[in-house]
């Protein structure tokens, strides 16, 4: 292995293998679904087969007839505690921060004859084997009467007004929703060049590989639930409010997470059903959702509707930018991404306005899908920097780096590091950029019309509180713990990683422990800021537990492994960290540059990736192996929102079709090619003590945007609207 190799104090920056691989390749690594309990009864969901409505009626004598069905509750017999907040008057939520509380919507689940949104589970089947409940479900028939759901997004932007709340004015992370610096409508009629264009993007689900999955078991009025969670405190709150009860009554223990992405951030139905379920049988109950339920039951990304307007002088200097934005939310939630955040902050302009709007749909709430907000909004921005480099005659390149950002626009304040001129450089030499304007359709390799495309990435460089616990054992071991997750990233190791190189001890003396939430307190996983925080915890843990070991042991002249010889009883120290006021003082942002190669088959519209390089500013980088997995992941993803993804709905029913991996696409090996990742790595110690940025979302940011370009300069054609299909493309080659 490559750990033994490891020196002490030199962990950081080295290509560690996982220390969880062995577990996942030989399937020892338990997920949710995988944990054992004693009389385990299993439970499937009833899902509503209408989208708008009422429950008229609902027979469950059939199921509960069939062999092995131990229950079926519905919102007439659900086994609420008395003592459980029942709220199902969230129709119109309240204002304030645009996205919901993690627990909110709920309090809805089975709690009256209302149906808000398609898939919402009307009752819940129980039984001895996965087989009856599913069979059990399939009885149950409900009568309904329906109403005509509001699917269609153009429909609703004809009969809408698009609003947000009253008192609405943050978004998450506390954002404004709207910003204007300058006069940027003046500007616009004023400049030399412009670009008005309209750009869309449609509704995305997450698909991981890992369906949503939980195990509830009670214990008088204890709750233990092993849960495919991106947070398992945040899950902890969320249900211990729903449930009426102390935070500390409910435990969530998740170890291994299957992909999360987002879509497993917030509490969804099935966690409160599968708590129902357990309380009525008085028996450990597990539940794990289809396929098909991922499409209906959990959240997804919204689509989007983006006018993205720029004006530029004759020279290409951006003289205006304005970004307006609309998405459809629920009807009995709100949640609202920061789609034009980045466009404030990516490129020097001095006239910028920024909105976000919603309409109403009867839908489930959308939730974050990585990188929120900023993937479909960079897709807008960056394509309209193509069409003006295009306008202008313009090398795409020269016009990112005439517009080149020294310092932060929102509030002319200095960057903590930008990498980003780097990427530039770094990015366009490894791709063999041609230098010049765009000049589409001069490459031609029979029947394939050959392209080439750039778009910049941004992602801001997000940290929360965190706590993490080391305790030192007298055998040199180390053992570090925190109540954060791994879906897939790595943080078994990049954590531990951080503790070996903090305590100078070697990398295998050091256990990195995760996913419970009687561990220290972390934030839910995502926004890219996992080891800006959890890692700057467990460096402080670490660092203290150091300094109080070799306190005791003087004579040790600083060496740990001399100083715990000494020490009969394992010694333990815990540590607190939050962010300072370095938001205030600097622009914090990670940053990248995506290249891209694409050949266009002019007889069947097909997009192909043929080669592709990206250059990423992520600060320091803790293990260049698992960060360039991540990249890679995450331009996988990219490439996916380009040329495949999207949630087709019938607008007739409001459900959602194609909801299986044969209708709904996704990139395979055969889509990819090989993935050229180079890190710039300017680490920055002005956002974190550990000079990291994060990385989880970058990789996305951007790339369906260089991919659209490379189809333009391939082909002549804009696709303005994502996803670019066969279809659009043979309509107009």
């Amino acid at each position: 292995m490559a750990t033994r190799a490891i020196p002490p104090g030199a962990a950081i920056g080295r290509p560690l293998d996982r220390v969880d691989g062995l577990a996942k390749v030989t399937g020892q690594a338990r997920y949710s679904a995988d944990v054992p309990a004693e009389g385990v009864a299993f439970a499937v969901a009833v899902n509503a087969a209408v989208a708008r409505g009422r429950v008229a009626s609902i027979d469950t004598s059939r199921a509960l007839a069939h062999r092995g069905v131990l229950t079926v509750i519905t919102h007439a017999d659900a086994p609420w505690p008395d003592h459980a907040p029942a709220r199902t008057d969230l129709e119109e939520p309240e204002g304030g921060v645009l996205w919901g509380r993690p627990d909110q919507g709920l309090h809805l689940v089975l709690r009256d004859d209302r149906v808000r949104y398609p898939g919402q589970p009307i009752a819940v089947v129980v039984a001895e084997t996965l087989e009856a409940a599913e069979y059990g479900a399939k009885l149950v028939s409900a009568r309904y009467e329906a109403q005509i759901p509001r699917s269609d997004l153009d429909a609703a932007l004809r009969t809408q007004t698009p609003f947000l709340p009253p008192g609405s004015q943050l978004m998450p992370a506390g954002d404004p929703v709207d910003t204007r610096r300058g006069d940027p409508e003046t500007a616009l009629a004023q400049a030399a060049h412009t670009v008005d264009q309209d750009y869309s993007t449609p509704m995305e689900h997450h698909q991981q590989m890992e369906p949503h999955a939980t195990l509830a078991e009670w214990r008088g009025d204890r709750l233990t639930l092993h849960d495919a969670s991106q947070g398992v405190h945040i899950r902890q709150g969320a249900i211990a409010a729903a449930f009426g009860l102390p935070r500390e009554n409910v435990r969530v223990i998740s170890k291994f997470v299957g992909g999360g992405f987002g879509g497993k951030g917030r509490a969804w139905p099935h966690v409160v059903l599968a708590a129902l379920a357990a309380r009525a049988v008085a028996r450990p109950v597990k539940l794990v959702l289809s396929r098909d339920q991922m499409s209906s039951m959990v959240g997804y990304r919204a689509a989007h509707r983006q006018r993205l307007r720029l004006g530029a002088d004759a020279d290409g200097r951006l003289t205006a930018i304005a970004h307006d934005n609309i998405q459809p939310t629920a009807a009995h939630d709100t949640y609202l991404e920061a789609t034009a955040k980045s466009t404030r902050a990516l490129y020097a302009c001095p006239n910028v306005s920024t909105s976000h709007r919603l309409v109403r749909f009867d839908v489930g709430v959308p939730t974050s899908t990585r990188a929120p907000g900023k993937a479909p909004g960079i897709f807008a921005l960056e394509s309209a920097m193509d069409e003006l480099a295009f306008t202008t005659g313009i090398d795409p390149i020269e016009l990112r780096l005439t517009n080149y950002a020294e310092t932060d626009p929102r509030a002319d304040r200095p960057w903590s590091s930008k990498g980003l001129r780097a990427c530039y450089a770094v990015g366009a030499d490894r791709f063999g950029w041609e230098s010049g304007p765009i000049r589409p359709r001069r490459r031609r390799e029979e029947p394939w019309l050959i392209g080439r495309g750039m778009a910049s990435s941004v992602y801001p460089g997000f940290r929360a509180p965190a706590t993490a616990r080391c305790t030192l054992h007298p055998d040199g071991t180390a053992h570090v713990e925190s109540g954060t997750l791994d879906f897939g990233v790595g943080t078994y190791t990049t954590m531990a990683q951080v503790a070996a190189e903090t305590l100078g001890l070697p990398f295998e003396k050091v256990r990195f422990d995760l996913g419970d939430s009687a561990l220290p307190e972390a934030p839910v996983i995502g926004s890219s800021r996992t080891m800006a925080s959890v890692g700057s915890a467990v460096r402080a843990a670490c660092q203290q537990a150091r300094a109080a070991a070799v306190q005791r042991a003087p004579d040790s002249d600083g060496d740990l492994a001399a100083a715990l010889a000494t020490i009969d009883v394992p010694l333990t120290a815990e540590a607190s960290v939050a962010p300072g006021d370095e938001w205030d003082r600097f622009g914090i942002h990670a940053f990248g540059a995506h290249f891209c190669e694409v050949g266009v088959d002019a007889d069947t519209g097909i997009v192909r990736i043929r080669r592709y390089v990206t250059a990423m500013d992520g600060g320091r980088i803790i293990n260049p192996k698992l960060a360039r997995s991540q990249i890679v992941g995450g331009v996988i993803w990219g490439i996916g929102m380009a040329l495949m993804e999207e949630t087709r709905t019938d607008l007739v029913t409001g459900q959602n079709v194609n909801t299986s991996f044969a209708d709904y696409l996704i990139p395979v090996n055969a889509d990819i090619p090989d993935i050229d990742v180079v890190f710039v790595e300017p680490e920055d110690r002005h956002a974190n003590p550990l000079g990291v940025k994060g990385i989880g979302e970058l990789g996305i940011v951007g790339a369906a945007g260089a991919i659209a370009n490379a189809v333009f300069d391939a082909t002549g054609l804009r696709i303005h609207d994502l996803p670019i299909s066969p279809d659009k493309l043979l309509a107009a080659l």
